[in-house]
């Protein structure tokens, strides 16, 4: 199992060996089964055998290209597909999504940017169940995740997505202090459009609907040098 409970099997058609061994890397520390080929024949004959739950098919590939074998795959089944691609124009993204692909990556990307919209792609499909999380309860602080409820001293405090991703990040590891960084990866998914700056907008929102007096935080803490974190006993 990963870092979020889960597994999955992958199949990577990609027929750059490095490439496809920085996507098996990353997909394997996630936890998930993985399964590479080179040429577009393979991917298809691996996908007739081995069934996979979802497919990771780089676009210019020998034998067979990834938008004939996204194609085909999809007169067969309903596996999830992530196209890869140099082609970025608006014509090339159509053409991805219109013989069947459930998403569409331009090149060069970010492996943790892949990684992140594999696990929503597997949550959205339903291959991947979100599993059932108890609140977490720091003082009188309580961060229900299955609700997405926030109360303090049982006052009802209404939180942004990325508010409450932040919160909740905190909250399930009291004391630790985690950067900027730290937070983008475990909230967000890596979600490039959220910069390391603004964490500190969302932390002094945070602050300002939380704390009593956000100039003496008791729950979003900074660490000077480090970046943020929940106290084990907010004060």
């Amino acid at each position: 199992m990963g870092r979020w409970g889960v597994t999955a099997r992958i199949l990577v058609a990609e027929d750059d060996p490095k490439q496809a061994n920085v996507i098996r890397m990353y997909l394997e520390h996630e936890g998930h089964s993985v399964l590479s080929v080179a040429d577009g024949r393979a991917a298809l004959d691996q996908c007739r055998a081995r069934r996979p739950d979802l497919v990771v098919l780089d676009v210019m590939m020998p034998l067979v290209d990834g938008l004939d074998v996204c194609h085909i795959l999809r007169a067969e089944s309903d596996v999830p597909i992530i196209l890869l691609t140099a082609r970025s124009t608006e014509n090339d993204i159509l053409l991805g999504l219109d013989v069947g692909a459930d998403d569409y990556i331009t090149k060069p990307y970010s492996p943790r940017q892949l990684v992140a919209r594999i696990r929503a792609l597997l949550r959205r499909t339903g291959v991947l169940a979100t599993e059932a999380r108890a609140p977490l309860v720091v003082g009188d602080l309580v961060v229900d995740a299955a609700r997405f409820e926030v109360r303090v001293d049982g006052r009802p405090v209404v939180l942004t997505a990325k508010e409450f991703g932040i919160l909740e990040v905190l909250a399930a590891e009291p004391g630790r202090a985690f950067t900027r960084a730290q937070i983008i990866d475990r909230a967000f998914g890596f979600d490039q459009d959220v910069l390391e700056r603004t964490v500190d907008v969302h932390v002094m929102n945070l602050r300002r609907k939380l704390e009593q007096d956000p100039a003496e935080p008791r729950y979003v803490q900074t660490v000077y040098g480090r970046g943020y974190r929940m106290p084990q006993a907010p004060a």
